[in-house]
C-alpha cells in the first residue's frame, strides 16, 4: 500500500513538473515576439488548462510560428518576380502582359479608385492594375463547372488547376479523369491541392491513381511535417485558380465538391466564381506558378517559359489587379486593402462572406461607415457549417446594428461566396473571408477590379442573395436569449486562436 502511494506521489511530480516545463516553453515562446495580445494570453491560459494537448495546440495552430515558414514562402515570389523582370527586357509577351496594360493610379479618373490603387500600388508594386480584361461573374459550380470543364477539354497546351479542396466524390474525380484525357492527349497537366482541405480525398488515396499518368504532375500543399519537427498546418492554400493555356482562367470561391452543384434534389452551395480573359490571366499564371515552385522546387527558368504566357490582346474594358495574401509580409495586404475600401466608400458597402469576424479595424471602420451615412450591407449565412464562426460572428452584429448597418442572413443553402463591392464602381473578390485566418494565417487569391458594367453584373447577384435573406432587425436581435449570447461572446473570445 505504502509503495503504491510513493508511485502516485511520484508521478504526480513528473507528471506537474512536465506539465510545467512545457507551460514555461509556451509561454516563452508566445512572448518571444510582440503580437495580439489576446491571442498570446489565449495561448497561455490553453497551455497551463489543458496539460499534454494544450501545448501540441499550439505546436500545431499557434500563430506566432507561422513566420520562419511564411518567409520562404516570400523568398520565393521574389525570385519568381525578379525573373519575371528580367524577362521583360528579352520577351515580348511578357512586356504586353505586364507592361502594355499597365494603369497608373495617376491616370486613373474615380476619385475613389485613385486613392485606393496609390494605396495598393505602395503595399503590392509587383502586380499594377492591368486594364482590357473580361471578367464574368459566375454563381456556384452550376455555372463555373461546365465552363471550367469546357476550358480543359479544350486546352492545347497546358492546363494549371489549384484548388484548397478536392472532394473524393464524383464531382472530384470527373475532373480528375478530365485532366487525366488531356494528359494522355499530349497536354502538360499540373494540379495542385491543399492536403489539409483536400484530407478526405489525399487520404482516401484518390490522387494515387493519376500520379503515373505522363503528363500529368500532381503536388500536394502543405507547410507541415512531423519528420522535421514541424507541427504548424495553419499555412494553408486556400487559392482555387484555372488557368488553360495561358489564355483563360477561373478564380474564386468554389471549390471542386459535389456540394457545388444542384444534385439529387439538393441545392448546390451559394458561391462566387469568376471567369477572366485578358492581361489578369498571367498574373494568376504567376501566381500558380510560384505556389508549384515552392513546393517541387522545379527550375524557375522552366517554369517562366514564354509558352506559358502567350501575348495578350484587348479583350474587354475591365481593369484589374491581383491582390496574393499570405502569412509573410504580404501578410496585412489583404486586410489593408479592404480597411482602405471600405474607409473610402462614400455611398454604398455590400459585404458577403460566410464567416464575418474581421479584424477590430475593419469592424471599426465598417461602422464608422454605417455612421456616416454609407449604406452598409452585410450577407451571411443563417445556418454556417463552422458552428463556432457563426457564433463568434453573431457577437458582433448588435454593435454594427445599433450604428446603422444592415445585416441578412441567407436562407440555405449555405453561402460560401466572398464579396465587397465599393459604391458602383469597384469590387473586391476571391478566396478571402473576413475573418482572421484568411487575412492573416492562409495564402489567398483576391481580385479587384473596376468597371461599372461588370460590377453591377455582381451587385446584382448580390441582391438575389439578399432578396433570399431575412434581415435582422436591431430591436429583435437584442431581445435573444441570454444563454445565446453567452455563447456568441464564449466564441468571440477564442477568435485569436481558432
Amino acid at each position: 500500500m505504502q509503495e503504491s502511494s510513493l508511485d502516485i506521489t511520484l508521478w504526480f511530480v513528473v507528471s506537474t513538473a512536465l506539465h510545467t516545463a512545457a507551460f514555461a516553453g509556451v509561454t516563452l515562446h508566445a512572448l518571444k515576439r510582440r503580437r495580439n495580445a489576446s491571442a498570446t494570453i489565449l495561448w497561455i491560459f490553453v497551455a497551463w488548462s489543458i496539460p499534454i494537448f494544450g501545448p501540441l495546440l499550439y505546436l500545431s495552430f499557434g500563430i506566432d510560428r507561422v513566420s520562419g515558414k511564411a518567409s520562404k514562402k516570400q523568398l520565393t515570389n521574389e525570385m519568381m518576380l525578379h525573373q519575371r523582370d528580367q524577362r521583360h527586357n528579352d520577351s515580348s509577351s511578357f512586356k504586353a502582359w505586364h507592361l502594355e496594360y499597365h494603369t497608373r493610379a495617376t491616370d486613373i479618373k474615380n476619385r475613389i479608385s485613385r486613392k485606393l490603387n496609390t494605396l495598393v500600388d505602395t503595399l503590392n508594386p509587383d502586380h499594377p492594375l492591368l486594364e482590357a480584361n473580361h471578367i464574368e461573374p459566375l454563381v456556384s459550380g452550376d455555372a463555373a463547372y461546365p465552363l471550367m470543364l469546357q476550358a480543359i477539354r479544350s486546352a492545347k497546351h497546358h492546363i494549371h488547376l489549384q484548388s484548397f479542396i478536392i472532394y473524393h466524390d464524383d464531382t472530384g474525380k470527373m475532373f480528375l479523369e478530365a485532366l487525366r484525357a488531356k494528359a494522355e492527349e499530349g497536354i502538360n497537366v499540373r494540379l495542385m491541392f491543399d492536403r489539409f482541405g483536400s484530407t478526405h480525398a489525399y487520404l482516401g488515396g484518390m490522387f494515387r491513381a493519376y500520379r503515373k499518368v505522363p503528363n500529368f504532375e500532381i503536388c500536394g500543399w502543405t507547410q507541415a511535417n512531423p519528420f522535421k519537427a514541424q507541427f504548424q498546418i495553419n499555412l494553408r492554400n486556400h487559392r482555387k485558380n484555372l488557368v488553360v493555356d495561358g489564355q483563360i482562367a477561373f478564380f474564386g470561391g468554389v471549390n471542386i465538391s459535389e456540394e457545388n452543384t444542384t444534385s439529387r434534389g439538393k441545392q448546390a452551395i451559394r458561391d462566387y466564381h469568376f471567369k477572366v480573359e485578358g492581361p489578369l490571366v498571367h498574373e494568376l499564371q504567376l501566381s500558380f506558378l510560384s505556389d508549384w515552385h515552392f513546393m517541387t522546387r522545379q527550375p524557375i527558368e522552366n517554369l517562366l517559359d514564354s509558352s506559358l504566357f502567350p501575348r495578350m490582346l484587348s479583350v474587354g474594358n475591365t481593369c484589374a489587379r491581383l491582390i496574393d495574401s499570405g502569412p509573410s509580409i504580404t501578410a496585412g495586404l489583404a486586410s489593408e486593402t479592404f480597411f482602405n475600401a471600405i474607409i473610402l466608400a462614400r455611398t454604398q458597402i455590400l459585404i458577403v462572406t460566410p464567416y464575418f469576424v474581421p479584424t477590430s479595424d475593419i469592424l471599426k471602420a465598417i461602422r464608422s461607415a454605417a455612421l456616416r451615412g454609407v449604406d452598409v450591407r452585410i450577407v451571411v449565412p443563417e445556418c454556417n457549417n463552422h458552428k463556432y464562426a457563426g457564433m463568434a460572428s453573431k457577437a458582433l452584429y448588435e454593435e454594427l446594428l445599433e450604428a446603422g448597418a444592415k445585416i441578412y442572413q441567407r436562407k440555405p443553402p449555405f453561402i460560401h461566396a466572398k464579396a465587397m463591392v465599393i459604391d458602383d464602381s469597384i469590387a473586391l473578390v476571391g478566396t478571402a473571408n473576413l475573418d482572421v485566418r484568411s487575412l492573416e494565417l492562409n495564402y489567398e487569391t483576391t481580385v479587384l477590379f473596376e468597371d461599372e458594367i461588370a460590377v453591377n453584373k455582381l451587385k446584382r447577384i448580390i441582391h438575389e442573395d439578399i432578396d433570399s435573406s431575412k434581415e435582422i432587425i436591431l430591436n429583435e436581435w437584442i431581445n435573444r436569449p441570454t444563454i445565446q449570447k453567452l455563447g456568441e461572446n464564449l466564441f468571440s473570445l477564442m477568435t485569436p486562436i481558432l
